[in-house]
């Protein structure tokens, strides 16, 4: 997985999963920089709540 591409999933469907959490926070100590600046993004539009946690619908 890519955090650059994920962060683009995020935005656009405006929903985060679990498991995207997950490899998130298993990989952090990877991360550079600008990774981690896209991390806090993401955590600020949770916050926010223009992100949900894990609330997608079956189609």
């Amino acid at each position: 997985m890519n955090l650059g591409l994920l962060f683009l999933k995020v935005n656009t469907t405006g929903v985060i999963t679990l498991s995207e959490l997950d490899w998130i926070t298993n990989h952090q100590s990877d991360f550079s920089r600008l990774d981690m600046a896209l991390v806090l993004k993401i955590g600020r539009l949770m916050d926010e709540g223009t992100i949900e946690l894990d609330c997608r619908l079956p189609a």
